[in-house]
């Protein structure tokens, strides 16, 4: 078998690809201080308070994206669902790549020291070393949990299971404000995270319904 067979047996492992990709290209533009960065601010940031607890959702937000990846790979009797996942995710970390990287964006919410010291504190100062505060707007962060829950809620086998849905939903919710109440986000950068997933599921839904149909459509019989 030479490589161009692989790959189209295994065209559904190429979001493999994309990461390394994306990484390379993420920490670029994470490592520029050659632009003037543009402050990404609202009143609403200002009454949001910081809590550190909300790290548990922040870093769950990882196991959430790959578990339910990883998942829906291996629903092989549905990999529409697959597909329209990571062709979603890889939409959306794109777009914010290149939004970044023609508007160059930060956040200066975090706060200078800790009122406490705890696990929580500890984890949250090695993300702040570990993550800049620039590439802010929009929210990958928030963009993917969104994608990654609507992904878990159509996918054919979790259609019915009500149960998981509200479980996603609310890990969902929770991801989402951590970014704000962690002080990486500001409510700006959120809002533009929900929409960008809204422009690209009105986009990519409509196509993969009519996939869908076609797919379950009986074959038409040739006299």
């Amino acid at each position: 078998m030479n490589w161009k067979e692989m790959i189209h047996r295994n065209k559904h492992i190429l979001f493999i690809l994309y990461c390394p990709i994306y990484l390379w290209c993420f920490n670029w533009l994470e490592a520029r201080n050659d632009v003037p960065f543009q402050d990404i601010h609202c009143i609403i940031d200002d009454w949001i308070p910081f809590c550190d607890f909300f790290v548990i959702p922040y870093i769950l937000w990882f196991l959430y994206v790959a578990v339910v990846v990883i998942y829906l790979y291996f629903q092989r009797e549905h990999l529409e669902d697959y597909y329209h996942c990571v062709i979603m995710l890889m939409l959306g970390m794109s777009t914010c790549l290149l939004i970044y990287y023609l508007f160059p964006n930060e956040q200066n919410l975090r706060p200078d020291t800790f009122a406490r010291e705890n696990i929580f504190t500890d984890i949250i100062g090695f993300i702040y070393a570990s993550d800049t505060n620039t590439n802010v707007l929009p929210s990958i962060h928030v963009y993917n949990a969104i994608a990654i829950h609507v992904a878990f809620f159509t996918s054919y086998r979790f259609r019915k299971r009500h149960g998981w849905h509200i479980a996603s939903l609310v890990l969902c919710i929770l991801i989402c404000l951590s970014t704000m109440f962690l002080k990486q986000h500001s409510f700006l950068d959120v809002l533009t995270g929900l929409g960008l997933y809204l422009i690209y599921y009105a986009l990519t839904y409509p196509l993969l319904q009519r996939y869908q149909r076609e797919k379950s459509a009986p074959p038409t019989l040739v006299r």
